[in-house]
């Protein structure tokens, strides 16, 4: 069915991905070449091979983390054979990939773009390996930029959430596990049970997924219990449960007008449509949320979303949720009125801990793995949700197996975004002293396995926002893993510059 009068329909035509697992991992291709297999085997999925490469006049690569390339667009387009192409250099988030697709759908729609590739990469695993090794990175220089990079490129934290140690995911995240288990008023065994078997139900996707990094399908009990191979890193999540970034994983999308499509000879059976996207961003710091167990901006998002394709959640079959710590699907999917008890998996590729965490470009791979599942069962559709920084910059697409009837539609927009940012947020007081509670805690331990230290977000009597650090006592930070310490009361009181925390 053809688009709206005077615009184009985009079309998703091919994907391609690539795992890099050497003997020896000091030989790993860099991520510029990853970058390059994925989308060569991106254009021979379309059936269109280096005519269609050559056809690209948009490259988007989402920032590559292990190794600054600089303009690494245009260094991917060069060697693709479209060097005139427009480039696209992106800012740091996991959500960019789904952000480039909402991007480049408007626009093929608006007849700014015809065919537009998205590649992204990372080599950590080889990284990392070259320099156990001590050797040198041999990869290609950085090319200079001339352009500024797309994206929201604030920094995701302030020098007092920094200062307090709730600026690294590791940490950010598990503030918001233990904040939703609380919140729903499950105890912490029922909790650690909840959290092993999603774990493992996603493991055993990623282990029937030929690009995982992991395909082991380890058990609820293996993924969950706390070892000397599974430490515990941020509670409640044990090693198992983070998101791995030492990963060899380059995936590729290629996205074109329907016309350039038929005139470039790419069959109707190879299409994929995307049907509608939204972009939203919660409160940006996280001491300005309204809480740690909802995402306010995701949910009006993902309602606009459904609203303007006119589906409900329940058609949806297909979803990939971002996954780089259990509490990110799980609480999306809660977001989006998908019930705990759902049979439909929340991810199509196996989650970042488990199938790969390659940067911000993890995304890109989710897409790829949801086209192969529309183009096999045409009258569904699927959902993909990604997120950057701290469940902060959000991303979410509805592609279908069929074309829709009102084309491609951009949902949400700046009207959505003001609705958000005018949503209120607490006062934080930066220097805190006084009565107090937990609101949201965790306990960071060290490669050895022992809890080194605690931070808590809390709320002092009368309602106004801190953060603090806990006391360096090993025995209370082992005891605050045992028992529910939200709502916990105490006193919070400065020492050396930062809020400190004390339990009743």
């Amino acid at each position: 069915m053809p688009a709206e009068s005077g615009r184009h329909l985009p079309v998703l035509i091919g994907g391609g991905q690539t795992t890099d697992r050497p003997d020896d991992p000091t030989a790993g291709r860099e991520p510029l070449l990853l970058m390059e297999e994925a989308a060569r085997r991106a254009a021979e999925d379309a059936g269109g091979g280096a005519a269609l490469l050559a056809a690209v006049d948009t490259v988007a690569v989402p920032t590559v983390v292990c190794h600054d390339y600089g303009d690494a667009a245009a260094l991917l387009a060069e060697r693709l054979g479209c060097p005139g192409a427009r480039r696209l250099n992106t800012t740091l988030g996991g959500n960019t990939p789904q952000a480039l697709v909402n991007h480049l759908a408007d626009e093929i729609a608006a007849g700014r773009s015809t065919v537009a590739l998205i590649a992204g990469a990372e080599a950590w695993h080889t990284a990392r390996a070259l320099g156990r090794a001590g050797r040198r990175i041999p990869w290609t220089p950085a090319r200079a930029e001339d352009a500024p990079r797309w994206g929201d490129g604030r920094p995701g934290s302030t020098e007092l959430e920094i200062r307090h140690g709730v600026a690294q995911p590791i940490t950010t995240y598990p503030l918001f596990e233990n904040a939703f288990r609380a919140a729903r008023g499950l105890g912490l065994a029922a909790h650690r049970r909840e959290l092993g078997e999603f774990a493992a139900r996603s493991a055993a996707l990623a282990a029937q997924n030929p690009h995982a990094w992991f395909r082991d399908g380890k058990s609820a009990e293996e993924l969950g219990a706390v070892t000397a191979e599974n430490r515990m890193i941020g509670f409640p999540y044990p090693k198992f449960m983070n998101a791995i970034i030492d990963v060899n994983q380059g995936a590729a999308v290629l996205l074109a007008a329907d016309h350039a499509a038929r005139r470039l000879g790419i069959a109707a059976d190879r299409w994929v449509y995307p049907w509608a996207g939204v972009d939203v961003i919660e409160h940006w710091y996280l001491l300005d949320r309204g809480d740690y167990h909802s995402l306010p901006g995701v949910q009006r998002a993902a309602a606009e979303l459904l609203e303007t394709t006119g589906l409900t959640v329940d058609r949806l079959v297909h979803l990939d949720l971002y996954s780089c710590f259990p509490i990110a699907p799980r609480l999306t999917a809660a977001m989006l009125g998908i019930a705990p008890g759902d049979p439909r998996p929340l991810t199509v590729t196996g989650g970042l801990p488990w199938f790969g965490g390659p940067g911000n470009n993890y995304t890109t791979h989710a897409v790829v793995a949801l086209a192969e599942r529309l183009r096999a069962s045409r009258h569904t559709f699927g959902l993909v949700h990604a997120n950057g920084w701290h469940l902060t910059k959000h991303a979410l697409g509805i592609y279908g197996g069929a074309p829709p009837p009102r084309g491609w539609q951009r949902a949400g927009g700046a009207a959505l975004q003001e609705r958000v940012d005018a949503l209120p947020h607490p006062d934080v007081v930066a220097e805190a002293t006084g009565r107090a509670s937990i609101e949201t805690y965790t306990i960071m331990h060290g490669r050895d396995g022992a809890p080194e230290r605690g931070t808590v977000i809390g709320r002092l009597d009368g309602g106004r926002r801190f953060v603090a650090v806990l006391p360096h006592d090993a025995a209370l930070l082992e005891a605050m893993e045992r028992e529910e310490q939200v709502g916990r009361a105490g006193t919070v009181r400065r020492e050396q510059g930062l809020n400190v925390f004390l339990p009743a």
